[in-house]
C-alpha cells in the first residue's frame, strides 16, 4: 500500500494542472491494474497531506476544483514571485529576437545597418537589448557622423548557452521559410543595403 501511495504522490507532483480522483483511478488501472475507489484514493491524499505539515518541506498538497494539486507554501510565495519576475524580464520579444539575431551574426553593426535589414525602427529593441545586457556598445563607425556600434556581450554568451560566438549556427544551416506574402530577408543582404519596400513588406514586429 505504501508504494501505491508514492505512485500516487508522483502523479500529483507530475500534473501541471489540478489532477482529479478519475484521472488518479485511470492512470494506475492502466499502470497496474488496480482499482482503488474514491474513499482509498482519499485516504492515501490524506497521508500525503499530512506528510508534508511539516517545515522540512516547502509545498503541500492542496484540494481544488474536484483533485489535487501540489503548491508552495504561502510563506514561500514572495520568494518564488521575485524568481518569476526575474524571469519575466529575461524573457525577448519577437523584435528584440530579431534584432539580436543580427548583430550576432552581423556585430559589429549601426543601428541603421540593422534597420535596414528588419525594414522597421529598432530604437526600443536595441534599448531593451542594452538594458538587459545582453548588447553593448562596442564603438562608433568610420562613416560620415560616427555612429555608434552595437555587438553582443558576454551576457548574450551565457543567456543562450554557448561558449563563444563560433558556437553560433552557420546561416547556411537555418531552413528558409516560404512566405506566401513574400520572400524573407536574408542576414548576408545586409550588404546590399536592402529597404522596405526591397523585403515587400516582410517583417515581424
Amino acid at each position: 500500500m505504501e508504494e501505491i501511495r508514492q505512485h500516487i504522490e508522483a502523479l500529483i507532483f507530475a500534473a501541471e494542472q489540478v489532477i482529479t480522483i478519475r484521472d488518479i483511478q485511470h492512470c494506475l488501472q492502466t499502470l497496474f491494474g488496480l482499482q482503488l475507489s474514491e474513499k482509498e484514493i482519499n485516504e492515501h491524499v490524506a497521508a500525503l497531506r499530512q506528510k508534508y505539515i511539516s517545515d522540512d518541506f516547502v509545498f503541500e498538497i492542496v484540494n481544488l476544483a474536484d483533485g489535487f494539486q501540489m503548491l508552495s507554501k504561502p510563506k514561500y510565495h514572495h520568494t518564488i514571485s521575485s524568481l518569476i519576475a526575474t524571469k519575466a524580464r529575461k524573457r525577448l520579444s519577437i523584435p528584440a529576437l530579431e534584432t539580436l539575431a543580427i548583430v550576432a551574426y552581423k556585430q559589429p553593426i549601426t543601428k541603421f545597418e540593422l534597420e535596414q535589414i528588419r525594414g522597421v525602427n529598432c530604437d526600443y529593441a536595441v534599448q531593451k537589448l542594452l538594458e538587459k545586457e545582453l548588447l553593448v556598445v562596442s564603438g562608433r563607425a568610420e562613416s560620415v557622423g560616427k555612429p555608434l556600434l552595437y555587438s553582443t556581450s558576454s551576457n548574450f554568451m551565457e543567456h543562450f548557452g554557448i561558449r563563444n560566438l563560433a558556437e553560433l549556427p552557420k546561416i547556411k544551416e537555418f531552413d528558409v521559410i516560404k512566405n506566401e506574402i513574400g520572400t524573407p530577408i536574408d542576414i548576408e543582404d545586409a550588404d546590399k543595403g536592402l529597404t522596405k519596400e526591397d523585403t515587400h513588406d516582410v517583417e515581424l514586429n
